[in-house]
């Protein structure tokens, strides 16, 4: 009886083997497909140059279009209040040169009556300030503008690959095997 047992578990130990002699082949695909740009080495001068001749042009070059509103929103703004302090200087400016000549007389203005001198002053070189601070914005936005489509330019072509990585990793610190954690630079040829 244990000698038919045994015999009837072999056979059926090994009967199933016979299903799994189905040849299954395996086939090696490349997943990772890396593409080489070509480098231009002109393109961030490009791209400057092009800022510098129409604001915004250069970000259109490097195709980050988002930044276009920015670049006109910010010399627009600076423009409009370069503008206005600008108005608002000639005005205090106008109303004391015409009391000191004479012309105009304390009280007689509409806007600027109540101010005595002193205050007309104070409002002529605030606006002043405020005027040549506005130019120095706009003129910033300018020069940022040109930069910003210059750095642009260069971090396009910028290799970024699996080559080189960062990654965070777990270590075993091997005097009291506790694991640690770290980054690791890797970079491959």
């Amino acid at each position: 009886m244990k000698q038919l047992f045994i015999i009837s578990f072999f056979c059926l130990l090994f009967s199933n083997t016979g299903l799994a002699q189905e040849e299954i082949s395996l086939t090696v695909k490349d997943t990772v497909t890396t593409k080489y740009k070509e480098i231009n080495p002109l393109s961030p001068a490009k791209a400057a140059f092009y800022s510098a001749v129409l604001p915004g042009l250069g970000q259109a070059y490097n195709k980050k279009y988002w930044k276009i509103p920015l670049v006109y929103g910010g010399l627009g703004l600076g423009i409009y209040y370069y503008t206005w302090n600008n108005k608002k200087y000639h005005e205090f400016r106008d109303e004391y040169k015409g009391r000191l000549d004479g012309t105009i007389k304390k009280g007689n203005s509409s806007i600027y009556g109540a101010l005595d001198n002193d205050g007309l002053i104070r409002g002529q070189k605030f606006h002043q300030r405020n005027r040549d601070l506005s130019a120095l914005i706009t003129a910033g936005i300018y020069i940022l503008n040109i930069i910003d489509a210059n750095v642009d330019a260069h971090l396009l072509q910028f290799n970024v690959n699996e080559n080189l990585s960062v990654r965070p990793e777990l270590y075993q610190n091997e005097t009291d095997y506790q694991f640690k954690t770290g980054l690791k630079l890797t970079y491959n040829f």
